[in-house]
C-alpha cells in the first residue's frame, strides 16, 4: 500500500490540452507520480509526443477537437470511470477591448468554458466520475486577480471560470466529488519564443514578478497534481493561485 499522500498510483486522470505546453508538463508529470494517463488533444504528431514521453505503461491517447460535439460525446463514451479529470485546453487572443467582436468571444468562451463545463456534465450524466474524484481546472491570474491591456476576452472567460469552478464545486460536494482551479501568473511554454515578443522585453517583464522569473510549466503540475491527490481531500471551491508574487504588488 502507497502510504503517500501527494501519489496518484493507480488512479485514472484524463487531461485536455495535453499536446503542448502545461497541460503536456501535467500529463507528464502526473505518470512519474503513478497516474494511469487518458489525454486529448488537436494535434495528433504533438500528441504522440507527450504520449511517448509518459512513464508507466496503463496510458491512452485520443484525437479530438472539444469544439466538436461529436467529438467529445464519442471521447466521453470511450472513456473509463475517472479518479480525476484536468482540463486544461484553452485559448487566448489578444486584441484591445474596442476592437472586439462577438466572433472571438464567442470562440475564447467556446473553448475555455463551454468545452469543459459541457463536458464535465456529459460525464457526470454517464457515470464516469468516480465518488471522491477531482476535477480541476488551469485558470489564470488574469480576469481573477488583475488584468493585462489587450486580453479582456481571455480575463473575461478565466473570470468565469473561477465562477464555475465554486458552483460546481458546491452542487458536487454530496457526491464526493472536488473541483478546483490553478491559477497561475506567467508561465514559459513554447508561445513565448514564438510570439512577436522580444527576448529582453520578457526579461524586462520578469522583474515584475518578486521572484524575478516566470513559472515553469511542471510547477503548475506540481500543484496540479496536489490538487488531484489524497494529499487535498478537504480541498474544494479553492483556486490555488501559483505566480511568483505577481499579484502582492
Amino acid at each position: 500500500m502507497n502510504n503517500n499522500p501527494f501519489s496518484l498510483e493507480g488512479k485514472v486522470i484524463f487531461v485536455t490540452g495535453a499536446s503542448s505546453g502545461i497541460g503536456r508538463a501535467i500529463a507528464i508529470e502526473c505518470s512519474k507520480v503513478g497516474a494511469n494517463l487518458i489525454i486529448t488533444g488537436r494535434n495528433e504528431e504533438r500528441l504522440i509526443a507527450t504520449y511517448d514521453s509518459l512513464e508507466g505503461k496503463i496510458h491512452l491517447k485520443i484525437v479530438a477537437d472539444l469544439q466538436n460535439e461529436n467529438d467529445t460525446s464519442k471521447l466521453v463514451d470511450e472513456l473509463p470511470e475517472l479518479d480525476g479529470i484536468v482540463h486544461c485546453a484553452g485559448i487566448v487572443k489578444t486584441l484591445p477591448f474596442q476592437y472586439v467582436n462577438k466572433q472571438d468571444l464567442n470562440l475564447i468562451f467556446d473553448t475555455n468554458l463551454m468545452a469543459p463545463a459541457i463536458m464535465s456534465q456529459m460525464f457526470l450524466k454517464k457515470k464516469k466520475i468516480k465518488k471522491n474524484a477531482s476535477i480541476v481546472f488551469i485558470s489564470s491570474i488574469s480576469g481573477v486577480m488583475c488584468a493585462l491591456v489587450g486580453n479582456s476576452m481571455y480575463s473575461a472567460s478565466k473570470g468565469a471560470v473561477n465562477g464555475l469552478v465554486k458552483g460546481m464545486a458546491l452542487d458536487l460536494a454530496p457526491k464526493g466529488i472536488r473541483v478546483n482551479s490553478v491559477v497561475p501568473g506567467m508561465i514559459e511554454t513554447n508561445i513565448l519564443s514564438e510570439g512577436s515578443i522580444t527576448q529582453e522585453q520578457l526579461q524586462e517583464d520578469m522583474k515584475r514578478y518578486p521572484l524575478k522569473r516566470y513559472g515553469k510549466p511542471e510547477e503548475v503540475a506540481y500543484a496540479t497534481i496536489y490538487l488531484l491527490s489524497d494529499a487535498s481531500k478537504w480541498v474544494t471551491g479553492s483556486n490555488l493561485l501559483i505566480d511568483g508574487g505577481y499579484t502582492l504588488l
